[in-house]
């Protein structure tokens, strides 16, 4: 098998992921995952798609993330390592749309607005 590789991105995260056959190691930006992300709610999050494919022995990840914070990066490399796992086996598209995994989260932070403290927030309005 030869290098596999997708794109991902959340907010103004990118990550870029290149899969690999091996034993299941992930690294990002040459780090150990745990070392990267040290929660276990993110570490999840990173590897949601290949426990429901049950493929996190099988494959070995190297990772570049860029931009962004840690929750958005640990998104954007699900959605890269997802769209990685269909370039593999396409058969694997249905469970993974199914569960969310496929979908680019749009949202993106609004832009703050001129006269005012935040995007939406507006400064104490006086009467006299």
């Amino acid at each position: 098998m030869e290098v596999i590789n997708a794109i991902g991105r959340r907010k103004s995260a990118v990550a870029r992921v290149y899969l690999t056959e091996g034993t299941g190691k992930i690294t990002i930006n040459k780090v150990e995952l745990d070392k990267y992300f040290p929660s276990a709610i993110l570490q999840y999050v990173v590897k949601q798609p290949l426990e429901l494919l049950e493929a996190a022995e099988k494959y070995d990840i190297k990772a570049n993330l860029d931009g962004g914070g840690f929750t958005g990066q640990s998104q954007a490399l699900r959605l890269a390592i997802a769209r990685a796992l269909v370039k593999v086996d396409a058969e694997d598209k249905k469970t993974l749309r199914s569960h969310g995994f496929l979908t680019r989260d749009a949202r993106e932070v609004e832009r703050k607005k001129p006269g005012q403290p935040k995007a939406r927030r507006r400064f104490q309005f006086s009467k006299r």
